[in-house]
């Protein structure tokens, strides 16, 4: 038995891959990209594009093999608008039937699928358990949720998938939209919040996403979804607040009018000039906490970082990475 990692050279894959071999698992990882990662001196690499079904000929999947899907287009960069539910599907919907058609002529009946939690759009109540109203609030979540569905057919087919719905994933290796974030706090900038920023916001940290994979395998891939976040989520105000200290910033928290601000931003996307993916902003002052009592109870999964500690470590990454020229460094100021 191997586990074949497809997008295992992506952010979450390759914290997956690491905690596999640690355990002398055999693992390959199946990616578009190749990246210089001290692992593949362990892991061989197969190139396949989840778009294009004739590459997976060349991904060894065999019967008694476990599968992640982690391949995956995010909401960071933001296409534009004519051109983000092609973006999205391609890879979200049509990337994920292509992998469960594959495992189904290999015979192999096990996977482990990353989805999201924007499956579930505006807040109905608090937590969001598993069973939440599933109302996307554009092509992202929507290719998402779909892509869901197609994994109950395969189910009744005789496999056995585990769904994971993560927070906004954070750890070393992918800085995304925190990058925007993080320039004001490098330029003692204010930190503008929609809303007053008494609402929490639940992360959930890379090393905990791959630990969740490792407790589904380890009960055999349930047929069952799974939220993944961070436990008792600060306020947006409390974890801003502590990132600025932290980075020893002389940023301050500006707050909002919530519904002009969304009203602005929806504006600049029809222009053509998105500065946020409505997904994102049109929630942004909501409360929105996953509950994730589930995967403790079914899988023995717990988190175990904290979101004030996950957000300040990806703010020294950041800055790790702008002093060896990886990112544009902010124009000094302030």
């Amino acid at each position: 038995m191997k586990h074949v990692i497809i997008g295992g050279d992506g952010f979450v894959g390759r914290h997956l891959a690491r905690d596999l071999v640690a355990r002398d698992e055999e693992v390959v990882i199946a990616s578009l990209e190749k990246s210089d990662l001290e692992i593949y001196e362990r892991v061989p690499f197969v190139r396949v594009d989840v778009t294009d079904p004739a590459t997976f000929d060349a991904v060894p999947i065999e019967a008694d093999d476990v599968v992640y899907n982690l391949s995956a287009r995010m909401l960071s960069p933001i296409p534009p608008r004519s051109q983000r539910r092609d973006f999205f599907y391609a890879v979200n919907y049509h990337g994920q039937r292509n992998v469960l058609e594959y495992m189904a002529r290999r015979d192999c009946s096990r996977l482990v699928y990353f989805t999201t939690d924007m499956v579930y759009g505006p807040t109905k109540f608090v937590p969001q358990t598993e069973d939440h109203p599933k109302e996307p609030l554009g092509p992202y979540g929507a290719s998402k949720l779909e892509s869901e569905t197609l994994c109950e057919e395969y189910r009744e087919r005789g496999m056995n998938i585990s769904i994971f719905r993560p927070r906004l994933i954070i750890g070393p290796g992918r800085l995304g939209i925190l990058t925007k974030l993080f320039r004001l706090i490098d330029l003692n900038l204010p930190v503008p919040v929609i809303g007053n920023g008494e609402n929490p916001y639940q992360f959930i940290s890379v090393y905990d996403c791959a630990s969740a994979c490792v407790a589904a395998w380890e009960k055999g891939c349930p047929n069952s979804a799974y939220n993944l976040g961070s436990l008792n989520p600060p306020s947006v105000k409390e974890l801003l607040s502590k990132l600025i200290e932290g980075a020893g910033s002389r940023s301050f928290i500006l707050n909002t009018p919530a519904g002009l601000v969304k009203t602005a931003l929806t504006v600049l996307d029809r222009l053509g000039m998105p500065l946020m993916d409505p997904e994102q902003y049109l929630i942004a002052d909501e409360v929105c906490i996953v509950d994730v009592s589930k995967a403790e109870r079914e899988l023995g999964w717990v988190p175990q970082h904290r979101d004030e500690d996950m957000l300040l470590a990806a703010y020294r990454e950041y800055r790790n990475m702008r002093d060896r020229g990886m990112v544009a460094a902010a124009p000094q100021g302030g």
